[in-house]
């Protein structure tokens, strides 16, 4: 070996080593903070709460059996399935709608501005309108309808919904933005040239460009559904209408009642569902994108 390639062979390693210690601080920190508390976490959900006595799967089986969980992971799922879907396709239309207006920063403004409010702010909006005695039913009763008690029905779900869209597509509506302002013009050109219309331009277009980010607001939009327990918990208190009963419910009445093996159960539940979610969909996702 030349003393050439033995001096790049030996800059290569100090390099990797230098690389290395940056990011030492924060791999110590990863480890600190998240790694050790995690492995705890699966440790306590295998012992028993009182003695620390190893219990096995005990405490998962109590907690798979009680009612409040079922309950609970019922209307999370149920609700992840529902607004996720919406809110990426609503945002999506929303953004190709947006770049075709030439003067549409005021709207983008106004889509943009629930994510300034802060949440104490939007709970006394929500309360204001869909108290029983609030804007929405004032309205109603003008054109002779009878109000509804919104957060305490069945409705709860559905204003829940409207709070999570209405909160997350600004966000969602830029990323959408960026991604349609990547695509090159010259390919829609070409494509009316050849006859094709607004709907061919978009279907064989537009979506197939937008592949790479489906996936990120995808899974962006996942992870803020899990948020959303806030403004149902300011709205609605501890015990809310049983279709907004959310999995942050639960925790919070383990919490406060101390129950730390069945939190510790919850939590390494719930992170090996978001984590199975988000690993599966990346897999599909990078399957089709071949």
């Amino acid at each position: 070996m030349s003393k050439k390639k033995r001096k790049e062979k030996r800059m290569k390693k100090a390099g990797a080593w230098k690389g290395f210690f940056f990011i030492l601080p924060s791999l110590c920190g990863l480890i600190l903070f998240y790694l050790l508390p995690h492995l705890d976490v699966i440790k306590r959900s295998l012992s028993s709460p009182v003695t620390g006595e190893f219990t096995g799967l005990d405490n998962y089986w109590s907690v798979f059996g009680n009612k409040a969980f079922q309950l609970a992971v019922k209307n999370t799922v149920r609700f992840i399935i529902t607004c996720v879907p919406i809110l990426v396709i609503s945002s999506l239309l929303v953004a190709v709608i947006l770049q075709k207006i030439v003067k549409g920063n005021l709207l983008k403004i106004g889509f943009l501005f629930p994510m300034a409010i802060p949440v104490a702010s939007v709970v006394l909006l929500w309360k204001g309108v869909f108290d029983p005695q609030g804007f929405l039913n004032s309205f109603l009763n003008l054109f002779g309808i009878s109000g509804n008690d919104w957060m305490n029905t069945q409705s709860a779900f559905w204003v829940l919904v409207f709070s999570y869209v209405w909160k997350n597509m600004g966000y969602c509506m830029i990323l959408w933005l960026a991604s349609l302002a990547a695509i090159p013009k010259e390919m829609y050109e070409a494509a009316k040239i050849d006859g094709s219309g607004e709907m061919e331009c978009f279907l064989y277009i537009t979506l197939p460009n937008l592949l790479s980010s489906f996936f990120t607001i995808t899974v962006i939009s996942l992870i803020n559904s899990f948020k959303v327990y806030r403004e149902a918990y300011l709205v609605a208190g501890d015990y809310p209408d049983q279709s907004i009963y959310m999995m942050q419910h639960l925790f919070n009445n383990w919490f406060r009642d101390l129950s730390l093996d069945k939190l510790a159960v919850g939590a390494v539940i719930n992170t090996a569902i978001f984590v199975v979610l988000i690993w599966g969909f990346w897999k599909g996702w990078g399957q089709m994108d071949e």
